[in-house]
């Protein structure tokens, strides 16, 4: 049995904490945020020692993981202050706003001999699964474009406003955009050239960002707009010889034959209360460190070399 510490109880941590449910080899025992009440209600979902203070946590509790769900700018120093006690870590995205935290972090893991992983949740969810295959088999065909979409209403619930804090979040680029880009360097490699559009002011971000490859194009586009914009996200995929569209939480493959396939449902898809879709991502990326834990074997399904890239695009972004 894997003991399991969480420190972060905001939003994220509730699916999150669906996941951890249904992993029997996994409990936690002990939950961390510096909001008393938010740690009582985890403490009371899920069972585990509620506590404000993560030196605390270290100090008097005995565990083999730990699930940071904290705000982006803590990810780095929390992990690696962990990894230093011998455990562990596994974080939400991303490992951090600074490329070099990239090194630092994975050299902590490497010398504590702990297993560290981002939750680089796409990598893990099923219907991007499928879009990487039918790439990787050629099953339909060459790639000839892609478009990604993620949209949402600027963040209004985040603790002390830090999501609205561009030094704390990266606010747009790292909160949302993030997902498509870092799955993009991960199912089809690094872009040999990057064309933006942005349209900013104070409170709504857009951007629509062109990713080009030696032989196919993927549009992206990510917002926060500053009213009540219902959340959205998805792609549509055009192969030689059929078109994978993923829209209201469907993946429908449309083939150059005339026939068509809808994906069912999921079984036992988390729903996990934040207005996200209900999927077993969190539960695949959580269930895949528990089994690289184990069994002794690196997390390389999600590589600091893949983190780098990413990071070092989105500072390019931010510079144009």
């Amino acid at each position: 049995m894997l003991n399991i510490g969480m420190v972060g109880m905001g939003g994220i941590s509730q699916a999150h904490r669906e996941a951890w449910k249904q992993i029997p080899e996994a409990r936690v025992v002990c939950v961390c945020d510096i909001r008393p009440e938010k740690a009582r209600a985890a403490s009371e979902d899920i069972g585990g020692t509620p506590y404000t203070d993560f030196d605390e946590m270290l100090a008097k509790e005995s565990f083999d993981i730990l699930d940071i769900c904290l705000p982006t700018y803590l990810h780095a120093d929390f992990a690696v202050k962990a990894l230093g006690k011998g455990i562990h870590v596994v974080t939400e995205k991303p490992i951090s706003l600074k490329y070099e935290d990239v090194d630092r972090v994975y050299a902590a893991a490497r010398a504590a001999g702990k297993n560290f992983m981002v939750a680089q949740v796409l990598r893990f969810w099923r219907e991007y699964v499928v879009l990487k295959d039918a790439f990787d088999t050629g099953r339909y065909g060459r790639l000839m474009s892609g478009a990604m979409t993620r949209l949402g209403h600027t963040p209004k619930w985040s603790w002390d406003d830090w999501m609205k804090d561009e030094k704390r979040s990266g606010l747009v680029p790292f909160d949302l955009h993030i997902h498509d880009l870092d799955f993009m360097i991960y199912a089809f490699g690094t872009p040999k050239d990057v064309v933006v559009h942005r349209a900013k002011d104070e409170g709504q971000d857009y951007f629509n960002v062109v990713y080009e490859y030696p032989d196919f194009f993927i549009t992206a586009e990510a917002a926060w707009y500053p009213c009540d914009f219902t959340f959205r996200a998805g792609f549509r995929f055009q192969f030689e010889n059929a078109v994978l569209e993923y829209v209201d939480n469907k993946l429908t493959i449309y083939r150059r034959d005339g026939t068509n396939e809808t994906l069912p449902d999921e079984e036992n898809a988390n729903v996990n209360g934040i207005n996200l879709p209900a999927t077993n991502g969190y539960y695949n990326e959580l269930r895949y460190f528990v089994d690289c834990v184990l069994e002794g074997r690196p997390c390389d399904r999600v590589k600091p070399e893949e983190l780098k890239t990413v990071l070092g695009i989105i500072r390019k972004l931010n510079e144009r």
